[in-house]
């Protein structure tokens, strides 16, 4: 169909021509369907892809025809996304932080560990995690999900992140040091931290941190329950190892959406959507952490637990200060544990607070 000017575009109607044409494009109608690429390193067999296909049913009555393609490898699937051969893509909040480094930051060292009196709270601790989904699901927040033309979608726990040793007497940051750990090429973070223990990060990636522990390459990995079993990490863990039940973080995944691929409004729903699914997260969580024997967790005394919870808080300010972690998100955080453990020393300083 013929575009037609009004009148008054006389010579400029090439310049009117090319406004209407960014104008019809603008306005156009979402795709027949939308690619949703999902990473699940137990394939389509794994708890979150069935999580991913309950999600796409539920999204048809909201204008979405979602089509799955499932990936084992988490650099991939981000990798399609940003190539556009993705609408959408789940990953873990490690990958996707360049689209949304506010969303992101609840991926950061320890921002969601809560210590009392020396011991990890692992209820409250998950309660930081809720807060923070609630918060991003939340009207008034909206603006902080969109980037550009990428929004998210929604957000949740994939569990908390401990370090598995080969050792069990590596249960101090004293012991760490010298130990090889698994560093992911792609988080820069993870690096600078393992050089603050006086440790020796060894170059990994999703796809081999296991077998590198698992054949005794590296000492150290740190990963969350739900990759115990299927990554058979037990035999890194051997008879001589543990499981440290201090999380290092609670990682997250977290949908990014192209926001031109889907309907208007698409965005708000999908957060609502993850919001109202939390329980399925958490039982997966806890299911997997049951698997573990409970003669593999090491436990911390109440002084290496909380000179972790310094040395991770001391990190993240680095980091932050460094780029590498949102200082919003950060600030934001800090909030939330505070409204939990008011008693916590870091409430009554202004560290975070930027």
């Amino acid at each position: 169909m013929p575009l037609t000017f009004p009148a008054r575009c006389g010579l400029r109607a090439p310049v009117c021509a090319a406004t209407a044409l960014l104008a019809s494009a603008a306005h156009a109608a979402p795709p027949a369907h939308q690619t949703f690429c999902f990473y699940d390193p137990i394939g389509t067999s794994g708890p979150g892809y069935a999580m991913a296909r309950d999600y796409a049913l539920a999204m048809q009555r909201h204008g979405a025809d979602i089509q799955l393609k499932s990936y084992v490898d988490e650099r991939v699937a981000v990798e399609d996304f940003r190539t556009g051969q993705c609408d959408a893509v789940a990953a873990t909040g490690l990958r996707t932080r360049p689209y949304n480094p506010f969303t992101a930051a609840i991926d950061s060292i320890g921002s969601t560990t809560i210590v009392r009196d020396g011991q990890v709270d692992m209820a409250a601790s998950y309660q930081v995690v809720q807060r923070a989904i609630e918060t991003f699901a939340s009207p008034a927040a909206a603006r902080f999900m969109v980037s550009g033309p990428y929004e998210i979608g929604g957000v949740f726990p994939l569990g908390a992140a401990y370090a598995l040793v080969n050792d069990r007497r590596i249960s101090s940051p004293e012991a760490a040091s010298g130990k090889r750990i698994a560093a992911f090429d792609h988080d820069r973070a993870q690096a600078e931290l393992i050089q603050r223990l006086g440790a020796q990060p060894v170059s990994a990636d999703i796809t081999n941190f296991h077998t590198k522990f698992n054949n005794g390459s590296i000492d150290i990995v740190v990963a969350p329950a739900i990759a115990y079993k299927p990554l058979e990490l037990y035999r890194g863990v051997g008879s001589k190892g543990g499981v440290s039940r201090f999380p290092m973080m609670i990682l997250s995944y977290q949908l990014v959406l192209r926001r031109d691929r889907f309907p208007a409004g698409f965005g708000e729903k999908s957060r609502e959507y993850w919001l109202a699914h939390q329980d399925e997260a958490r039982r997966v969580i806890t299911a997997a952490e049951a698997e573990i024997p409970a003669a593999q967790w090491i436990a911390f005394s109440p002084d290496d637990a909380r000179r972790y919870t310094l040395m991770m808080r001391e990190a993240r300010i680095e980091l932050a200060e460094k780029g590498l972690y949102d200082k919003r998100g950060l600030k934001m955080l800090k909030k939330i544990r505070c409204s939990l453990n008011a008693a916590d020393a870091e409430c009554g300083t202004s560290s975070e607070s930027w």
